[in-house]
Formats: structure tokens, sequence, C-alpha cells
């Protein structure tokens, strides 16, 4: 983190309701060049076909032609190419790839958004968080589990979430802490622009951010932060009588409770909570149990980012929650590699062995990573 942003976090988290201003000049040239040393250089390019090897060659030029066009506020958002790439369920998930230019100027927006609002996330959030990971989300149900006392579970998922964000609940949660319409009208063109589809259309963006886009996933957890994380933390949590916890990965969570009742109505206000701001649960994924050491059984389990928990017997016969990789998880990794060996099965073995190794070495870290104890 530059000096910079170091400054803008320490000004988040000692004035909390501090309204920040002039974060666009911010976008100088050191911050895009940090941003161009961050951004994936593998990933597909975007419409204009620009590859991160095509980039480089004259990458001063183009970091001090895109700053000037900042500086200037001749900078428009490009469109977006939509992809379609497949998921373990058989369904296809659409992904949005913006230009080279548009990934570098939205991770530079994204750093000064996470150095503001990283101080404001609760500890129950977890995706895309620069000290976070989905390994600590896990590792965190599996111990306040095991040990807190909980009988219940609420797991849920926001159907197409990317694609159903509204754009103007979103920049009212941005003005909570943005106080620069430079950066914010920045925002809404990525917001906007056109998506180019598969086959050719060009359609025009009236809500979600695509999913793929470098600024999607700190514009998601600000959208979740108000419209979920507060209202449990600072509504739903005070009226209980019992413990409960919240534990979310982007837009995939879990919530626990000591008591049936509590957690059944929680069940059902959820939905006309999301409701208000154009969100709604997928109902094959969302789904309310009874879980606890008392009643430990593995036909009673749930699901989250990948693995299956269930209750189980130690050696010594004591009540222990476990996890494994979750069936469909499982038989889609197999499948992957299978294709994978064979398509490469031409190659030579000194060649096609050690990428084999690797990948098998991955794959018993993730098995691993599911017998894991708490």
């Amino acid at each position: 983190m530059t000096t910079e942003l170091q400054s803008i976090a320490f000004k988040a988290q000692t004035h909390p309701k501090h309204q920040f201003q002039n974060l666009y000049g911010k976008l100088d040239s050191d911050l895009l060049i940090q941003s161009w040393g961050q951004i994936n250089k593998k990933s597909a390019a975007g419409i204009d076909g620009i590859t991160s090897s095509d980039y480089l060659p004259r990458l001063s030029e183009n970091i001090t032609c895109l700053q000037n066009s900042l500086k200037q506020k001749t900078y428009r958002a490009s469109d977006v190419k939509r992809v379609l790439i497949p998921k373990s369920n058989g369904k296809l998930r659409p992904l949005g790839l913006p230009t080279l230019d548009d990934k570098i100027v939205q991770q530079g927006v994204s750093q000064i958004l996470s150095a503001i609002w990283e101080n404001d996330f609760l500890r129950s959030s977890y995706g895309y968080r620069p000290v976070k990971s989905a390994h600590q989300a896990v590792h965190s149900l599996n111990l306040n589990l095991q040990f807190g006392g909980y009988g219940y579970i609420v797991e849920a998922d926001i159907k197409g979430f990317f694609d159903n964000m509204n754009h103007n609940w979103l920049m009212k949660m941005l003005k909570e802490r943005v106080n620069d319409k430079a950066l914010l009208k920045l925002i809404g063109q990525w917001l906007k622009a056109r998506i180019k589809t598969p086959e050719g259309h060009y359609i025009k963006s009236t809500k979600g951010t695509p999913q793929g886009g470098v600024i999607s996933p700190v514009l998601a957890n600000i959208y979740l932060h108000y419209a979920l994380d507060l209202w449990f933390e600072k509504r739903v949590k005070p009226t209980l009588k019992g413990k409960a916890m919240l534990i979310r990965y982007a837009d995939d969570f879990v919530v626990a409770f000591q008591y049936r009742d509590e957690a059944r109505a929680f069940y059902q206000r959820l939905p006309e909570r999301l409701r208000e701001f154009d969100l709604e649960v997928a109902p094959e994924k969302t789904h309310i149990k009874r879980f606890s050491r008392f009643h430990p059984s593995r036909t009673r389990k749930f699901q989250f980012l990948g693995f299956e928990f269930f209750w189980g017997a130690d050696r010594n016969g004591e009540p222990r929650l476990k996890r494994q990789t979750a069936a469909k998880k499982r038989k889609a990794l197999m499948t992957d590699i299978y294709c994978w060996i064979k398509n490469n099965r031409s190659k030579r073995l000194n060649i096609l062995m050690p990428m084999l190794r690797r990948k098998l070495i991955g794959v018993k870290k993730l098995l691993c990573a599911a017998r894991q104890r708490p």
C-alpha cells in the first residue's frame, strides 16, 4: 500500500463518519503503474483484443496516456466483452472482460475504495479482502460450530447477485464515505458500460456489475456490507436471546443460531430484506437445518465454499465437526484432470509428467484441507 493509500486508510479508521474528497486526483501514474503490477496478465483480452504482451512493450507511454486522459477527464469506459464459462452444475456463468486500460484504472479505484472500507467491513466478511481468504472463512466456521454451542443453520445463496445489484442503491452506499463527484462518475461509467454478448449483440447495462470486472469484488462487498452484514449485526442480533453468527464469502453465506425459533424468524425475514435491495435468495441453495453435536449424522450436512460439513465422532467417540470436499466439486475436479490428460497425452513425458505432478499436488492439498479438523 502506498503512502497515499495508507493515509486514506488511517483517516477512515480514525474518522468513521468522514466523507472523502479529492480521491480522483489519487489516480496518478504511480498508482496506475502499481495497478498494472497487480492485475492478472494471463486473463483474456477485452473487446479491443489487446493482451498484456501487446501492452507491455509501450507500458510507459500507455500509462502516461491513460493518466493524461484521466487528468483531462476525457477517459471513457470501453464496452465489456461477455463470455460464458461452464459451471460444475452444467450451467454457464457470464463473465465480463474489460479492456486493459479499464482494468488498470479499476484496480486503482478498487485500492482506494478498499483503503476506505476495509476498516468498516465486519469480521464476518471474508471474500475478496486483502487479509482474508476462503480457507479462513471455512476455518472460522469450523471452530465456531465445534465449540460455539449453535444448534441451527441457515445456509443461503443470493440468486444472480452480480447481475442484479441495484445501481441507485450502490451509489447511495458509496456516498456514505465518498464525496467526490468525479470518482463516482467514473464508477458510474463502468456500471453502465455496454456489454457485447457472445452473439455479437450490444446491450445496455441497467443493473448489476460484470462478474470478472476488477472493481466488481469491492463493489459487491460494499453492497452486501450495508444490505446484509450491518443489518444482521445492528438489527437482528440485538433482538435475539441466544447466540448467532454470520460467515459470508462474497454472496455465499451461512448463519448459525442457538435457538430454533430465532433461526426460523431470520429465515423468514431474509427474503424480505434482500428484496428491498432488488435481490432474492436462490431457493435451491437456501435452507434451514438442525445442526448440532447432540444430533450427529452424516445425513445432516450443509455445503459452504465447496465443502460439506457434518457431525461425526472422533476416535474417542466424542462429537466432532468434520468436513469433506463436496461431491459435485470432487467430480468436477476429477473430470477436469481427465480432460486435461486426454488433451495433453501427445506431449513428451519429460514435459507432461512435471505438469501432471503439479496438478495432482494441488488436488491432494485440496482434499487434505477438506479433511482437516478444527
